[in-house]
């Protein structure tokens, strides 16, 4: 893990084969201005925070990085959409939980507080994607169709998966080991029998991986960083309740 200081924020660069010309980061809860529960760097305008604090905290990350425009930001509504993002203009946040793009300078970005963050790049860098997969964006498909509707071969692409809850502290019921197992019995493994009766822990990273090696992406790297474990670092819904969310963006430099 690169974690590194810029103008007080705090950030994650991907450890991973992308070409050069392919920037990536993630935000973590440091720095900011949103009080508590939201304490730090919050930048989802939807969990209750005020917004003059998200709108600061969106300008602080766009000065801190550079960023060649504003991120596209999108409302995550675990669904499968994935958009291609060419600048399109949006009266309001378009409810997708992935983007892609070709165009240089199109920041694609997701938020997340447990669920994964995934983000894909060819080898010859000439497109990227940012994905938002919780559990039931992971079962329904959202990775499938963001990944086949790229102009290359799965070969040619490489995936990270960043910071999201890991296994020890998923806890879920029968009804997601059942989806996932009478989709794929292969996704059995990934699932660990809790002591509570019906439920069982759930390897929501592994399940991501599975599915993207699935699909013939051959290059697969895990950050190994888990949103609930690391509370100064990262935020997490099931470990708070009511709190902010961190930023995974991935682009093209221009």
């Amino acid at each position: 893990m690169q974690i590194f200081l810029k103008n007080d924020l705090q950030f994650i660069r991907p450890e991973w084969q992308a070409p050069l010309g392919v920037k990536a980061f993630v935000t973590t809860r440091l720095g900011g201005q949103s009080q508590p529960p939201y304490d730090g760097l919050n930048l989802a305008s939807h969990v209750g925070d005020n917004s003059n604090d998200v709108a600061a905290n969106r300008q602080a990350l766009e000065g801190a990085l550079g960023l060649p425009t504003e991120p596209f930001w999108l409302a995550q509504e675990h669904t499968t959409e994935a958009i291609h993002w060419q600048g399109q203009r949006y009266e309001s946040p378009p409810v997708a939980d992935a983007s892609w793009t070709c165009q240089s300078g199109r920041v694609c970005c997701v938020m997340t507080a447990d669920c994964l963050p995934v983000l894909i790049s060819n080898r010859s860098g000439s497109v990227v994607a940012a994905i938002h997969a919780g559990w039931r964006g992971l079962l329904n498909g959202v990775v499938a169709n963001t990944i086949r509707q790229l102009p290359d071969e799965p070969e040619n692409l490489l995936a990270w998966i960043g910071p999201a809850i890991s296994s020890a502290y998923f806890e879920v019921g029968a009804d997601v080991y059942d989806g996932f197992v009478e989709q794929n019995v292969d996704h059995a493994p990934y699932f660990i029998a809790a002591a509570s009766h019906g439920k069982w822990y759930a390897d929501l990273p592994g399940l991501a991986e599975f599915e993207l090696r699935r699909l013939g992406v051959a290059e697969v790297t895990q950050s190994g960083l888990c949103s609930y474990q690391d509370e100064d670092l990262f935020y997490s819904y099931r470990r708070d309740g009511q709190t902010g969310r961190m930023a995974t963006m991935i682009w093209l430099a221009p």
